[in-house]
């Protein structure tokens, strides 16, 4: 890999922000003094939305003296990833993209047009990212998941880019698996066995972790947690996980009485900067 062809833009669009840095695919690292992130404004028109995220883009290669032509992006879905086209409507963001070519209006306002560009699911970049920052490419396969407001769910194999498993919306008992596995859940079941309505699992932990309705809430969890890294084991035969998420920074209370030990479990180290690895590894 030459010098030039070792350093990768990334970006990591959520709904709204656009983070970019480069990366150094040599050994999968932020250059910390290239990192931009921006506000973005998703119900704005496209050429105001196109506009910002090229001009964060500039803003990062100008942090860097050699010109680089690869962007990879972790954008989320729907979206053709293939061809560059947002697919997204109706979800509160970016549905002036609807249809278009991601990859056109982007190169429009960028000072280098020599870009090659190419996209990754977010879940999926958070995924490879971690893959690739901990070093961890010799495995065969790695099922990623991602715990907080909502249920992220991803596959890697080795050779090929990791893509979204989306699980969340998998029946379980009277709803949904993302219905027993997210912040809201811990609140609402919190409030059902004490009477007590707390914002967050933090706010939960920091005022009730000695009470009888704490431990009853931890060891529901651990069920419905273990069920689904079950079924998601078995659906891709896989026993290495990568688990990450705000509900993740409370592992030592969730890992009680020895039950995850049956699969092998790495924790995320890199949060944010996990998707932007992830989207610079599917140039490799």
């Amino acid at each position: 890999m030459s010098d030039t062809a070792s350093f990768i833009l990334a970006c990591d669009i959520g709904g709204t922000h656009i983070t970019s840095a480069i990366v150094n695919a040599k050994d999968w690292t932020i250059l910390p003094d290239t990192l931009v992130r921006n506000h973005v404004d998703s119900s704005s028109d496209a050429k105001s939305i196109f506009q910002n995220w090229s001009s964060t883009i500039n803003l990062c290669q100008q942090k860097h003296e050699v010109t680089i032509n690869q962007i990879g992006i972790a954008m989320p879905g729907p979206f053709n990833y293939e061809e560059g086209i947002s697919l997204m409507k109706n979800q509160d963001k970016y549905d002036a993209l609807y249809k278009l070519n991601v990859s056109h209006g982007i190169l429009e306002g960028l000072n280098n047009k020599n870009c090659s560009i190419k996209y990754i699911n977010d879940a999926a970049a958070f995924l490879q990212g971690e893959v690739y920052a901990q070093q961890l490419q010799h495995k065969p396969k790695v099922l990623g998941i991602t715990l907080g407001t909502g249920l992220g769910s991803a596959v890697w194999s080795k050779g090929h880019k990791a893509f979204d498993a989306d699980l969340w919306n998998t029946p379980y008992k009277d709803s949904i698996f993302e219905e027993y596995l997210v912040t809201r859940w811990f609140t609402n079941r919190f409030e059902q066995l004490s009477g007590i309505k707390e914002t967050g699992l933090k706010e939960i932990i920091e005022k009730h972790q000695e009470t009888a309705a704490f431990q009853q809430l931890m060891l529901e969890y651990r069920i419905h947690l273990i069920d689904f890294l079950k079924y998601f084991s078995e659906l891709h035969c896989c026993k290495d996980f990568i688990i990450g998420g705000n509900i993740a920074k409370a592992w030592n209370l969730i890992d009680q009485g020895g039950i995850f030990s049956v699969y092998h479990i790495t924790h995320a180290q890199y949060a944010e900067k996990a998707a932007l690895i992830g989207a610079a590894s599917i140039f490799e």
